[in-house]
């Protein structure tokens, strides 16, 4: 409206032109030079607008000079990802511009540490992120592409609907056809599986694999169903359990993937565990982790100590009902374990006794059916909101 209004002005000021005398051309000379001035400034200000905010949530980062990982609370914007060391925190300890760079997904350089993602910036330097599970990891991964394709096209990011789908294009998309593997109805099934004195619990085998990509039309024969479990492997959608498959996974045998029976497989977000025969305290420590995955990522935990708050990353289970907490910087096994049994979990809105926490107060509190009080903090009221319902649910219907 103000552009319209200001070449409306510049057309009748033209119009004047000719009709008045020289001292009065020049004065209106200058009056259209300011005006059309004014009117690009306006459109160049519409353009310079603040990037906006289009994902946030902690991620683990590797350090850049040294070979440490710590939790922080990732912005992504459309120019750029920041990156702070706790939310509330107001500066960024860095930011990192997306525009000429690239990602890699997944990045297997450190071993045992899945869901990590590579993001290369045009000056040639590399930044490590690692996510809590494997959809957590995708929807960051597939959110900064768009933001690296929007910007090298010249363009803003327009985000859409995150939903996921489960139609294949023509290109294969490797989430969509992971999640219609794991659906509970029609997808794989897990079972539990003996071999070599171990029993392996939620796994399949690789000819269960080859089996379902064949019988799914996701591929025309066995061999192209190889090569697509072969891709699903290297991509970190599928693990492998048990000598055999490990070492094809290595690059000991003629392919990565084994199309055998005796070559186990899982889903990394299954709840997979091995056991041996051993004694009954090491049944008993297994059980907790039999039940389901319900929900899993990252909270502030307080200790019961110290009284003071880091980053956990926390694994919701059902029959037997536990949430375990890790460090998400590392370690396979778990911290501790809630047992949710019979539990009580609510909002807290304040806690003036304990020690400092970000300000946004979006607390919970977990009271145990022995009465130990666990204090979590989400990132977000509506995040507090699904952790709460969901732990309730467990802990009524997990044994």
């Amino acid at each position: 409206m103000g552009l319209r209004l200001a070449l409306r002005g510049t057309c009748e000021m033209t119009q004047l032109y000719c009709k008045k005398p020289p001292s009065h051309r020049l004065y209106c000379q200058r009056n259209l030079t300011a005006s059309t001035d004014r009117a690009q400034s306006r459109i160049a200000q519409a353009m310079e607008r603040e990037p906006m905010h289009i994902r946030e949530g902690y991620l683990v980062k590797k350090g850049s000079m040294f070979n440490t990982w710590k939790p922080m609370w990732v912005v992504l914007l459309e120019d750029g990802i920041e990156f702070y060391k706790r939310k509330a925190d107001n500066s960024p300890k860095g930011m990192i511009p997306l525009k000429g760079s690239s990602i890699q997904s997944p990045c297997q350089d450190f071993g045992k540490r899945m869901f990590v993602f590579k993001l290369t910036v045009a000056k040639q330097q590399d930044h490590f992120f690692q996510a809590a599970y494997l959809e957590e990891r995708d929807a960051w991964v597939r959110d900064i592409k768009k933001a690296i394709h929007h910007l090298d096209g010249g363009q803003r990011f327009a985000r859409k609907s995150t939903r996921k789908s489960i139609r294949l294009p023509e290109t294969i998309n490797m989430s969509a056809l992971y999640l219609s593997m794991k659906d509970p109805e029609k997808g794989i099934k897990e079972l539990k599986l003996e071999k070599d004195k171990r029993v392996f619990n939620h796994c399949f085998t690789g000819t269960c694999v080859i089996d379902w990509l064949v019988s799914s039309s996701s591929v025309r024969n066995r061999k192209e169903g190889l090569l697509l479990a072969s891709s699903l492997l290297s991509e970190g959608y599928l693990q492998p359990a048990g000598d055999t498959s490990k070492a094809a996974a290595e690059g000991l045998s003629d392919t990565p993937f084994l199309d055998l029976s005796d070559a186990y497989y899982y889903f990394p977000d299954s709840g997979f565990f091995c056991e041996g025969y051993s004694s009954d305290d090491d049944v008993v420590l297994k059980e907790e982790f039999r039940g389901t995955i319900v929900k899993q990522g990252c909270l502030l935990k307080q200790g019961h100590r110290r009284k003071n708050w880091k980053v956990r990353k926390f694994v919701l289970r059902d029959d037997p009902a536990y949430l375990h907490y890790y460090d998400p910087a590392g370690g396979e096994e778990p911290l501790g374990a809630i047992h949710l049994r019979g539990c009580v979990v609510t909002a807290v809105e304040d806690m003036p006794d304990t020690k400092k926490y970000d300000d946004d107060n979006i607390l919970f509190e977990i009271i145990t059916a022995n009465e130990i009080h666990y204090y979590l903090q989400a990132a977000s009221s509506t995040e507090r909101t699904e952790w709460i319902k969901a732990i309730q649910s467990v802990s009524r219907t997990g044994k």
